[in-house]
């Protein structure tokens, strides 16, 4: 009898492989949730006298501009010129205009809903955004989860709403008659949906755009942060006061926004490419983690026993999306 050996890697090497591309994936989810956890943190460090002193539109357009020239550098340095001399079909390109027009109109509808409900109805009830994009996640890109796995993303919603509700102080009298009555409109709540299912088409959109084409990551990151800085600068401008400079009110805390919302950006692409959005939602609810951390000592605010409650659910959550 002739025995044909294995002439593949060796055991011990396929788990080599296979441990550093488990901790590579883990540095990169780890330094997302700090980079989300900490975005919050970093907007209230920019503050003066309680306001903020910069132009929202104006940093989302330089957090697009940032992840477009990274991109830029990224594809030149791969040795990819060949595709920036050749004009791409319109057919290749249109669709990554279509996630900059939803990140667009969500950014306008959370100005627009605070019209219409408080910040605090707006911080519980925007955590829906997690259960639209697992069904959309389901629906539109055909993966089909099991219970347990429609359970671990329930609790996930359940996590973000509990957390919300766990940082609003209702205890000190005078801090609750001094700040908004908790109210919401059937027009905010509508909103409110929309938005969720915006998010969630956004993210589920982006993945199947990345997936479908086999382009390098750069450059098709290239064509999304083109889109990206060409609708969020007409935004700008179309909201900018006559007297307010692109960059007036800018910190090194803003500066330190950007660039962190330019590498999370980039690092997400990344996720999309080659994980998923269930990913995504994972690391939002765990950076909420970083962001009490982050809170409490820089911020002096403090954290309550309920928040224990979130932080268990998310655990429970991920052992059984995952097991």
């Amino acid at each position: 009898m002739i025995v044909i050996e294995n002439m593949g890697p060796s055991s011990p090497a396929r788990r080599r492989r296979r441990w550093l591309k488990g901790l590579q994936w883990a540095v990169l989810l780890g330094l997302m949730i700090f980079i989300y956890g900490s975005h919050a943190p970093l907007i209230a460090l920019t503050k003066v006298d309680g306001q903020v002193p910069f132009s929202p539109s104006s940093c989302v357009v330089m957090i697009e501009l940032a992840k477009l020239l990274f991109s830029l550098v990224t594809l030149l340095l791969a040795g990819n010129m060949s595709s920036l001399c050749v004009a791409p079909s319109l057919v290749l390109v249109a669709p990554y205009a279509v996630p900059a027009v939803l990140y667009a109109l969500n950014n306008n509808l959370v100005v627009l809903m605070q019209a219409y409900m408080d910040p605090s109805s707006y911080q519980v009830l925007s955590n829906l955004k997690i259960a639209s994009t697992a069904l959309l996640y389901s629906l539109c890109l055909g993966k089909r989860l099991v219970p347990t796995q429609w359970l671990a993303l329930w609790l996930l919603t359940g996590a973000g709403v509990c957390h919300s509700y766990s940082i609003l102080d209702l205890s000190d009298p005078e801090q609750a008659e001094a700040s908004p009555r908790l109210h919401i409109t059937a027009w905010g709540l509508f909103l409110v949906l929309v938005y969720c299912f915006v998010s969630g088409l956004a993210a589920v959109y982006t993945e199947r755009v990345l997936k479908s084409q086999r382009l390098p990551l750069s450059l098709q990151n290239l064509y999304l942060y083109l889109f990206g800085v060409a609708i969020n600068g007409i935004s700008y401008l179309s909201s900018v006061a006559d007297d307010q400079s692109f960059l007036e009110g800018y910190s090194g805390a803003v500066w330190a926004v950007i660039a962190g919302q330019a590498v999370n950006g980039l690092l997400m692409s990344v996720v999309l490419k080659h994980g998923s959005g269930i990913i995504r939602l994972f690391v939002i609810s765990c950076s909420i983690v970083v962001n009490a951390l982050l809170s409490w000592t820089i911020l002096g605010l403090q954290l309550t026993p309920f928040f224990l409650l979130p932080v268990s659910m998310i655990g429970l959550a991920a052992y059984l999306y995952y097991r």
